[in-house]
């Protein structure tokens, strides 16, 4: 079910004209209330939300009283905001109440109540479902997720929102490796933001330092493991990295933020300065950029690039489902490690 960015949506929301209904689709929780609130702000003045803006929790008989109120002219306010949370709750029922309730979100779509926004919050919708087809169809949907490029902009957003500054480029490395998801951005944010203040910005090195590893010996060594196909000891690592509280979606992010520094470090001659390193590279922390030199051309191109692949792989796995953690990982390992990982 294909849908358009928050930032499509916020642009839609300034042009003033109602949308009668609306998905926000996704898990995550920053981006889900950024759009929610956006909305709300948009069509109901502040003075009329105690009256004019409604949670209703997904369920058999919520839906009734969802389609009741939608149609029902709000107080002291042009429109309302009817909110249906968890909506993905229908995959739960039965047939005939799939069916009826489908049925009555038909109705009402084809003709929707202008003074009515039906705002639908679902984290994983099932686009086989009829009640799921009809959103896709008739429903403006929001897919809550965003770019790289959009994603580091929302981390300079976030750390004023904090009263700090971040570097252009320590936003973009921070959106990197957390996989451009704003509520871990925002999480990590939080935690820079105190850690430099009295700064005037965060820095990569910040980043690196705080995120990336605050055990400086912990992704870094990992990754140069897995690119080295030393198996053993990478699952030996994977094992203690995981008993340290290291999350699955962190070190995929961080893994592969290495490994496109390991590639972009082997198209630099191996006698670059380590100043030269550092500014190329964005690497400014002591010996990082010198030893991704060092080690990117103990590994071919054609190995780091399938590492990449991998990875991606790993991220998109751990994002569509919700894998056994240590199971997982320690198959990524082995599929790293292959001897046959290029092919």
């Amino acid at each position: 079910m294909p849908g358009i960015t928050p930032e499509k949506l916020i642009e839609r929301l300034a042009r003033g004209k109602a949308v009668p209904a609306i998905v926000l689709h996704g898990t995550d929780v920053y981006l889900r209330d950024l759009c929610r609130n956006k909305i709300i702000d948009a069509f109901v003045p502040e003075g009329a939300r105690d009256w004019a803006v409604a949670r209703i929790e997904g369920g058999a008989g919520a839906w009734d009283e969802v389609f009741q109120r939608a149609q029902t002219l709000p107080m002291l306010a042009p429109r309302q905001v009817l909110i249906v949370q968890d909506a993905e709750s229908i995959d739960k029922l039965g047939d005939k109440a799939r069916d009826r309730i489908s049925a009555a979100l038909e109705e009402y779509l084809n003709s929707p109540a202008p003074f009515t926004i039906l705002l639908i919050e679902a984290a994983k919708l099932d686009g086989r479902l009829k009640f799921f087809k009809l959103l896709g169809e008739k429903a403006l949907v929001v897919d809550l997720s965003i770019g790289a490029e959009s994603a580091a902009a929302l981390a300079g957003e976030m750390a004023k929102d904090l009263g700090a500054k971040i570097d252009r480029e320590a936003a973009a490395l921070l959106a990197d490796i957390l996989n451009n998801e704003p509520a871990r951005i925002r999480i990590e944010l939080e935690k820079l933001a105190s850690y430099t203040l009295g700064r005037a910005s965060i820095t990569s090195a910040d980043v690196e330092a705080l995120v990336v590893a605050a055990r400086r010996n912990t992704v870094w060594q990992f990754a140069d493991m897995l690119a080295g196909r030393q198996r053993d000891a990478a699952m030996h690592f994977l094992d203690n990295l995981l008993r340290e509280g290291e999350q699955p979606a962190m070190i995929v992010g961080a893994l592969a933020f290495r490994y496109r520094k390991l590639v972009e470090a082997r198209a630099l001659s191996p006698n670059t300065n380590p100043f030269q390193a550092r500014q190329l590279l964005g690497m400014y922390r002591d010996g990082e950029a010198e030893a991704a030199l060092r080690n990117a051309h103990r590994v071919s191109k054609k190995d780091l690039l399938a590492g990449l692949v991998a990875l991606a792989d790993a991220d998109s796995q751990l994002k569509s489902s919700n894998p056994n953690p240590r199971a997982f990982m320690e198959f990524l390992v082995a599929r790293l490690t292959s001897a046959t990982s290029a092919a």
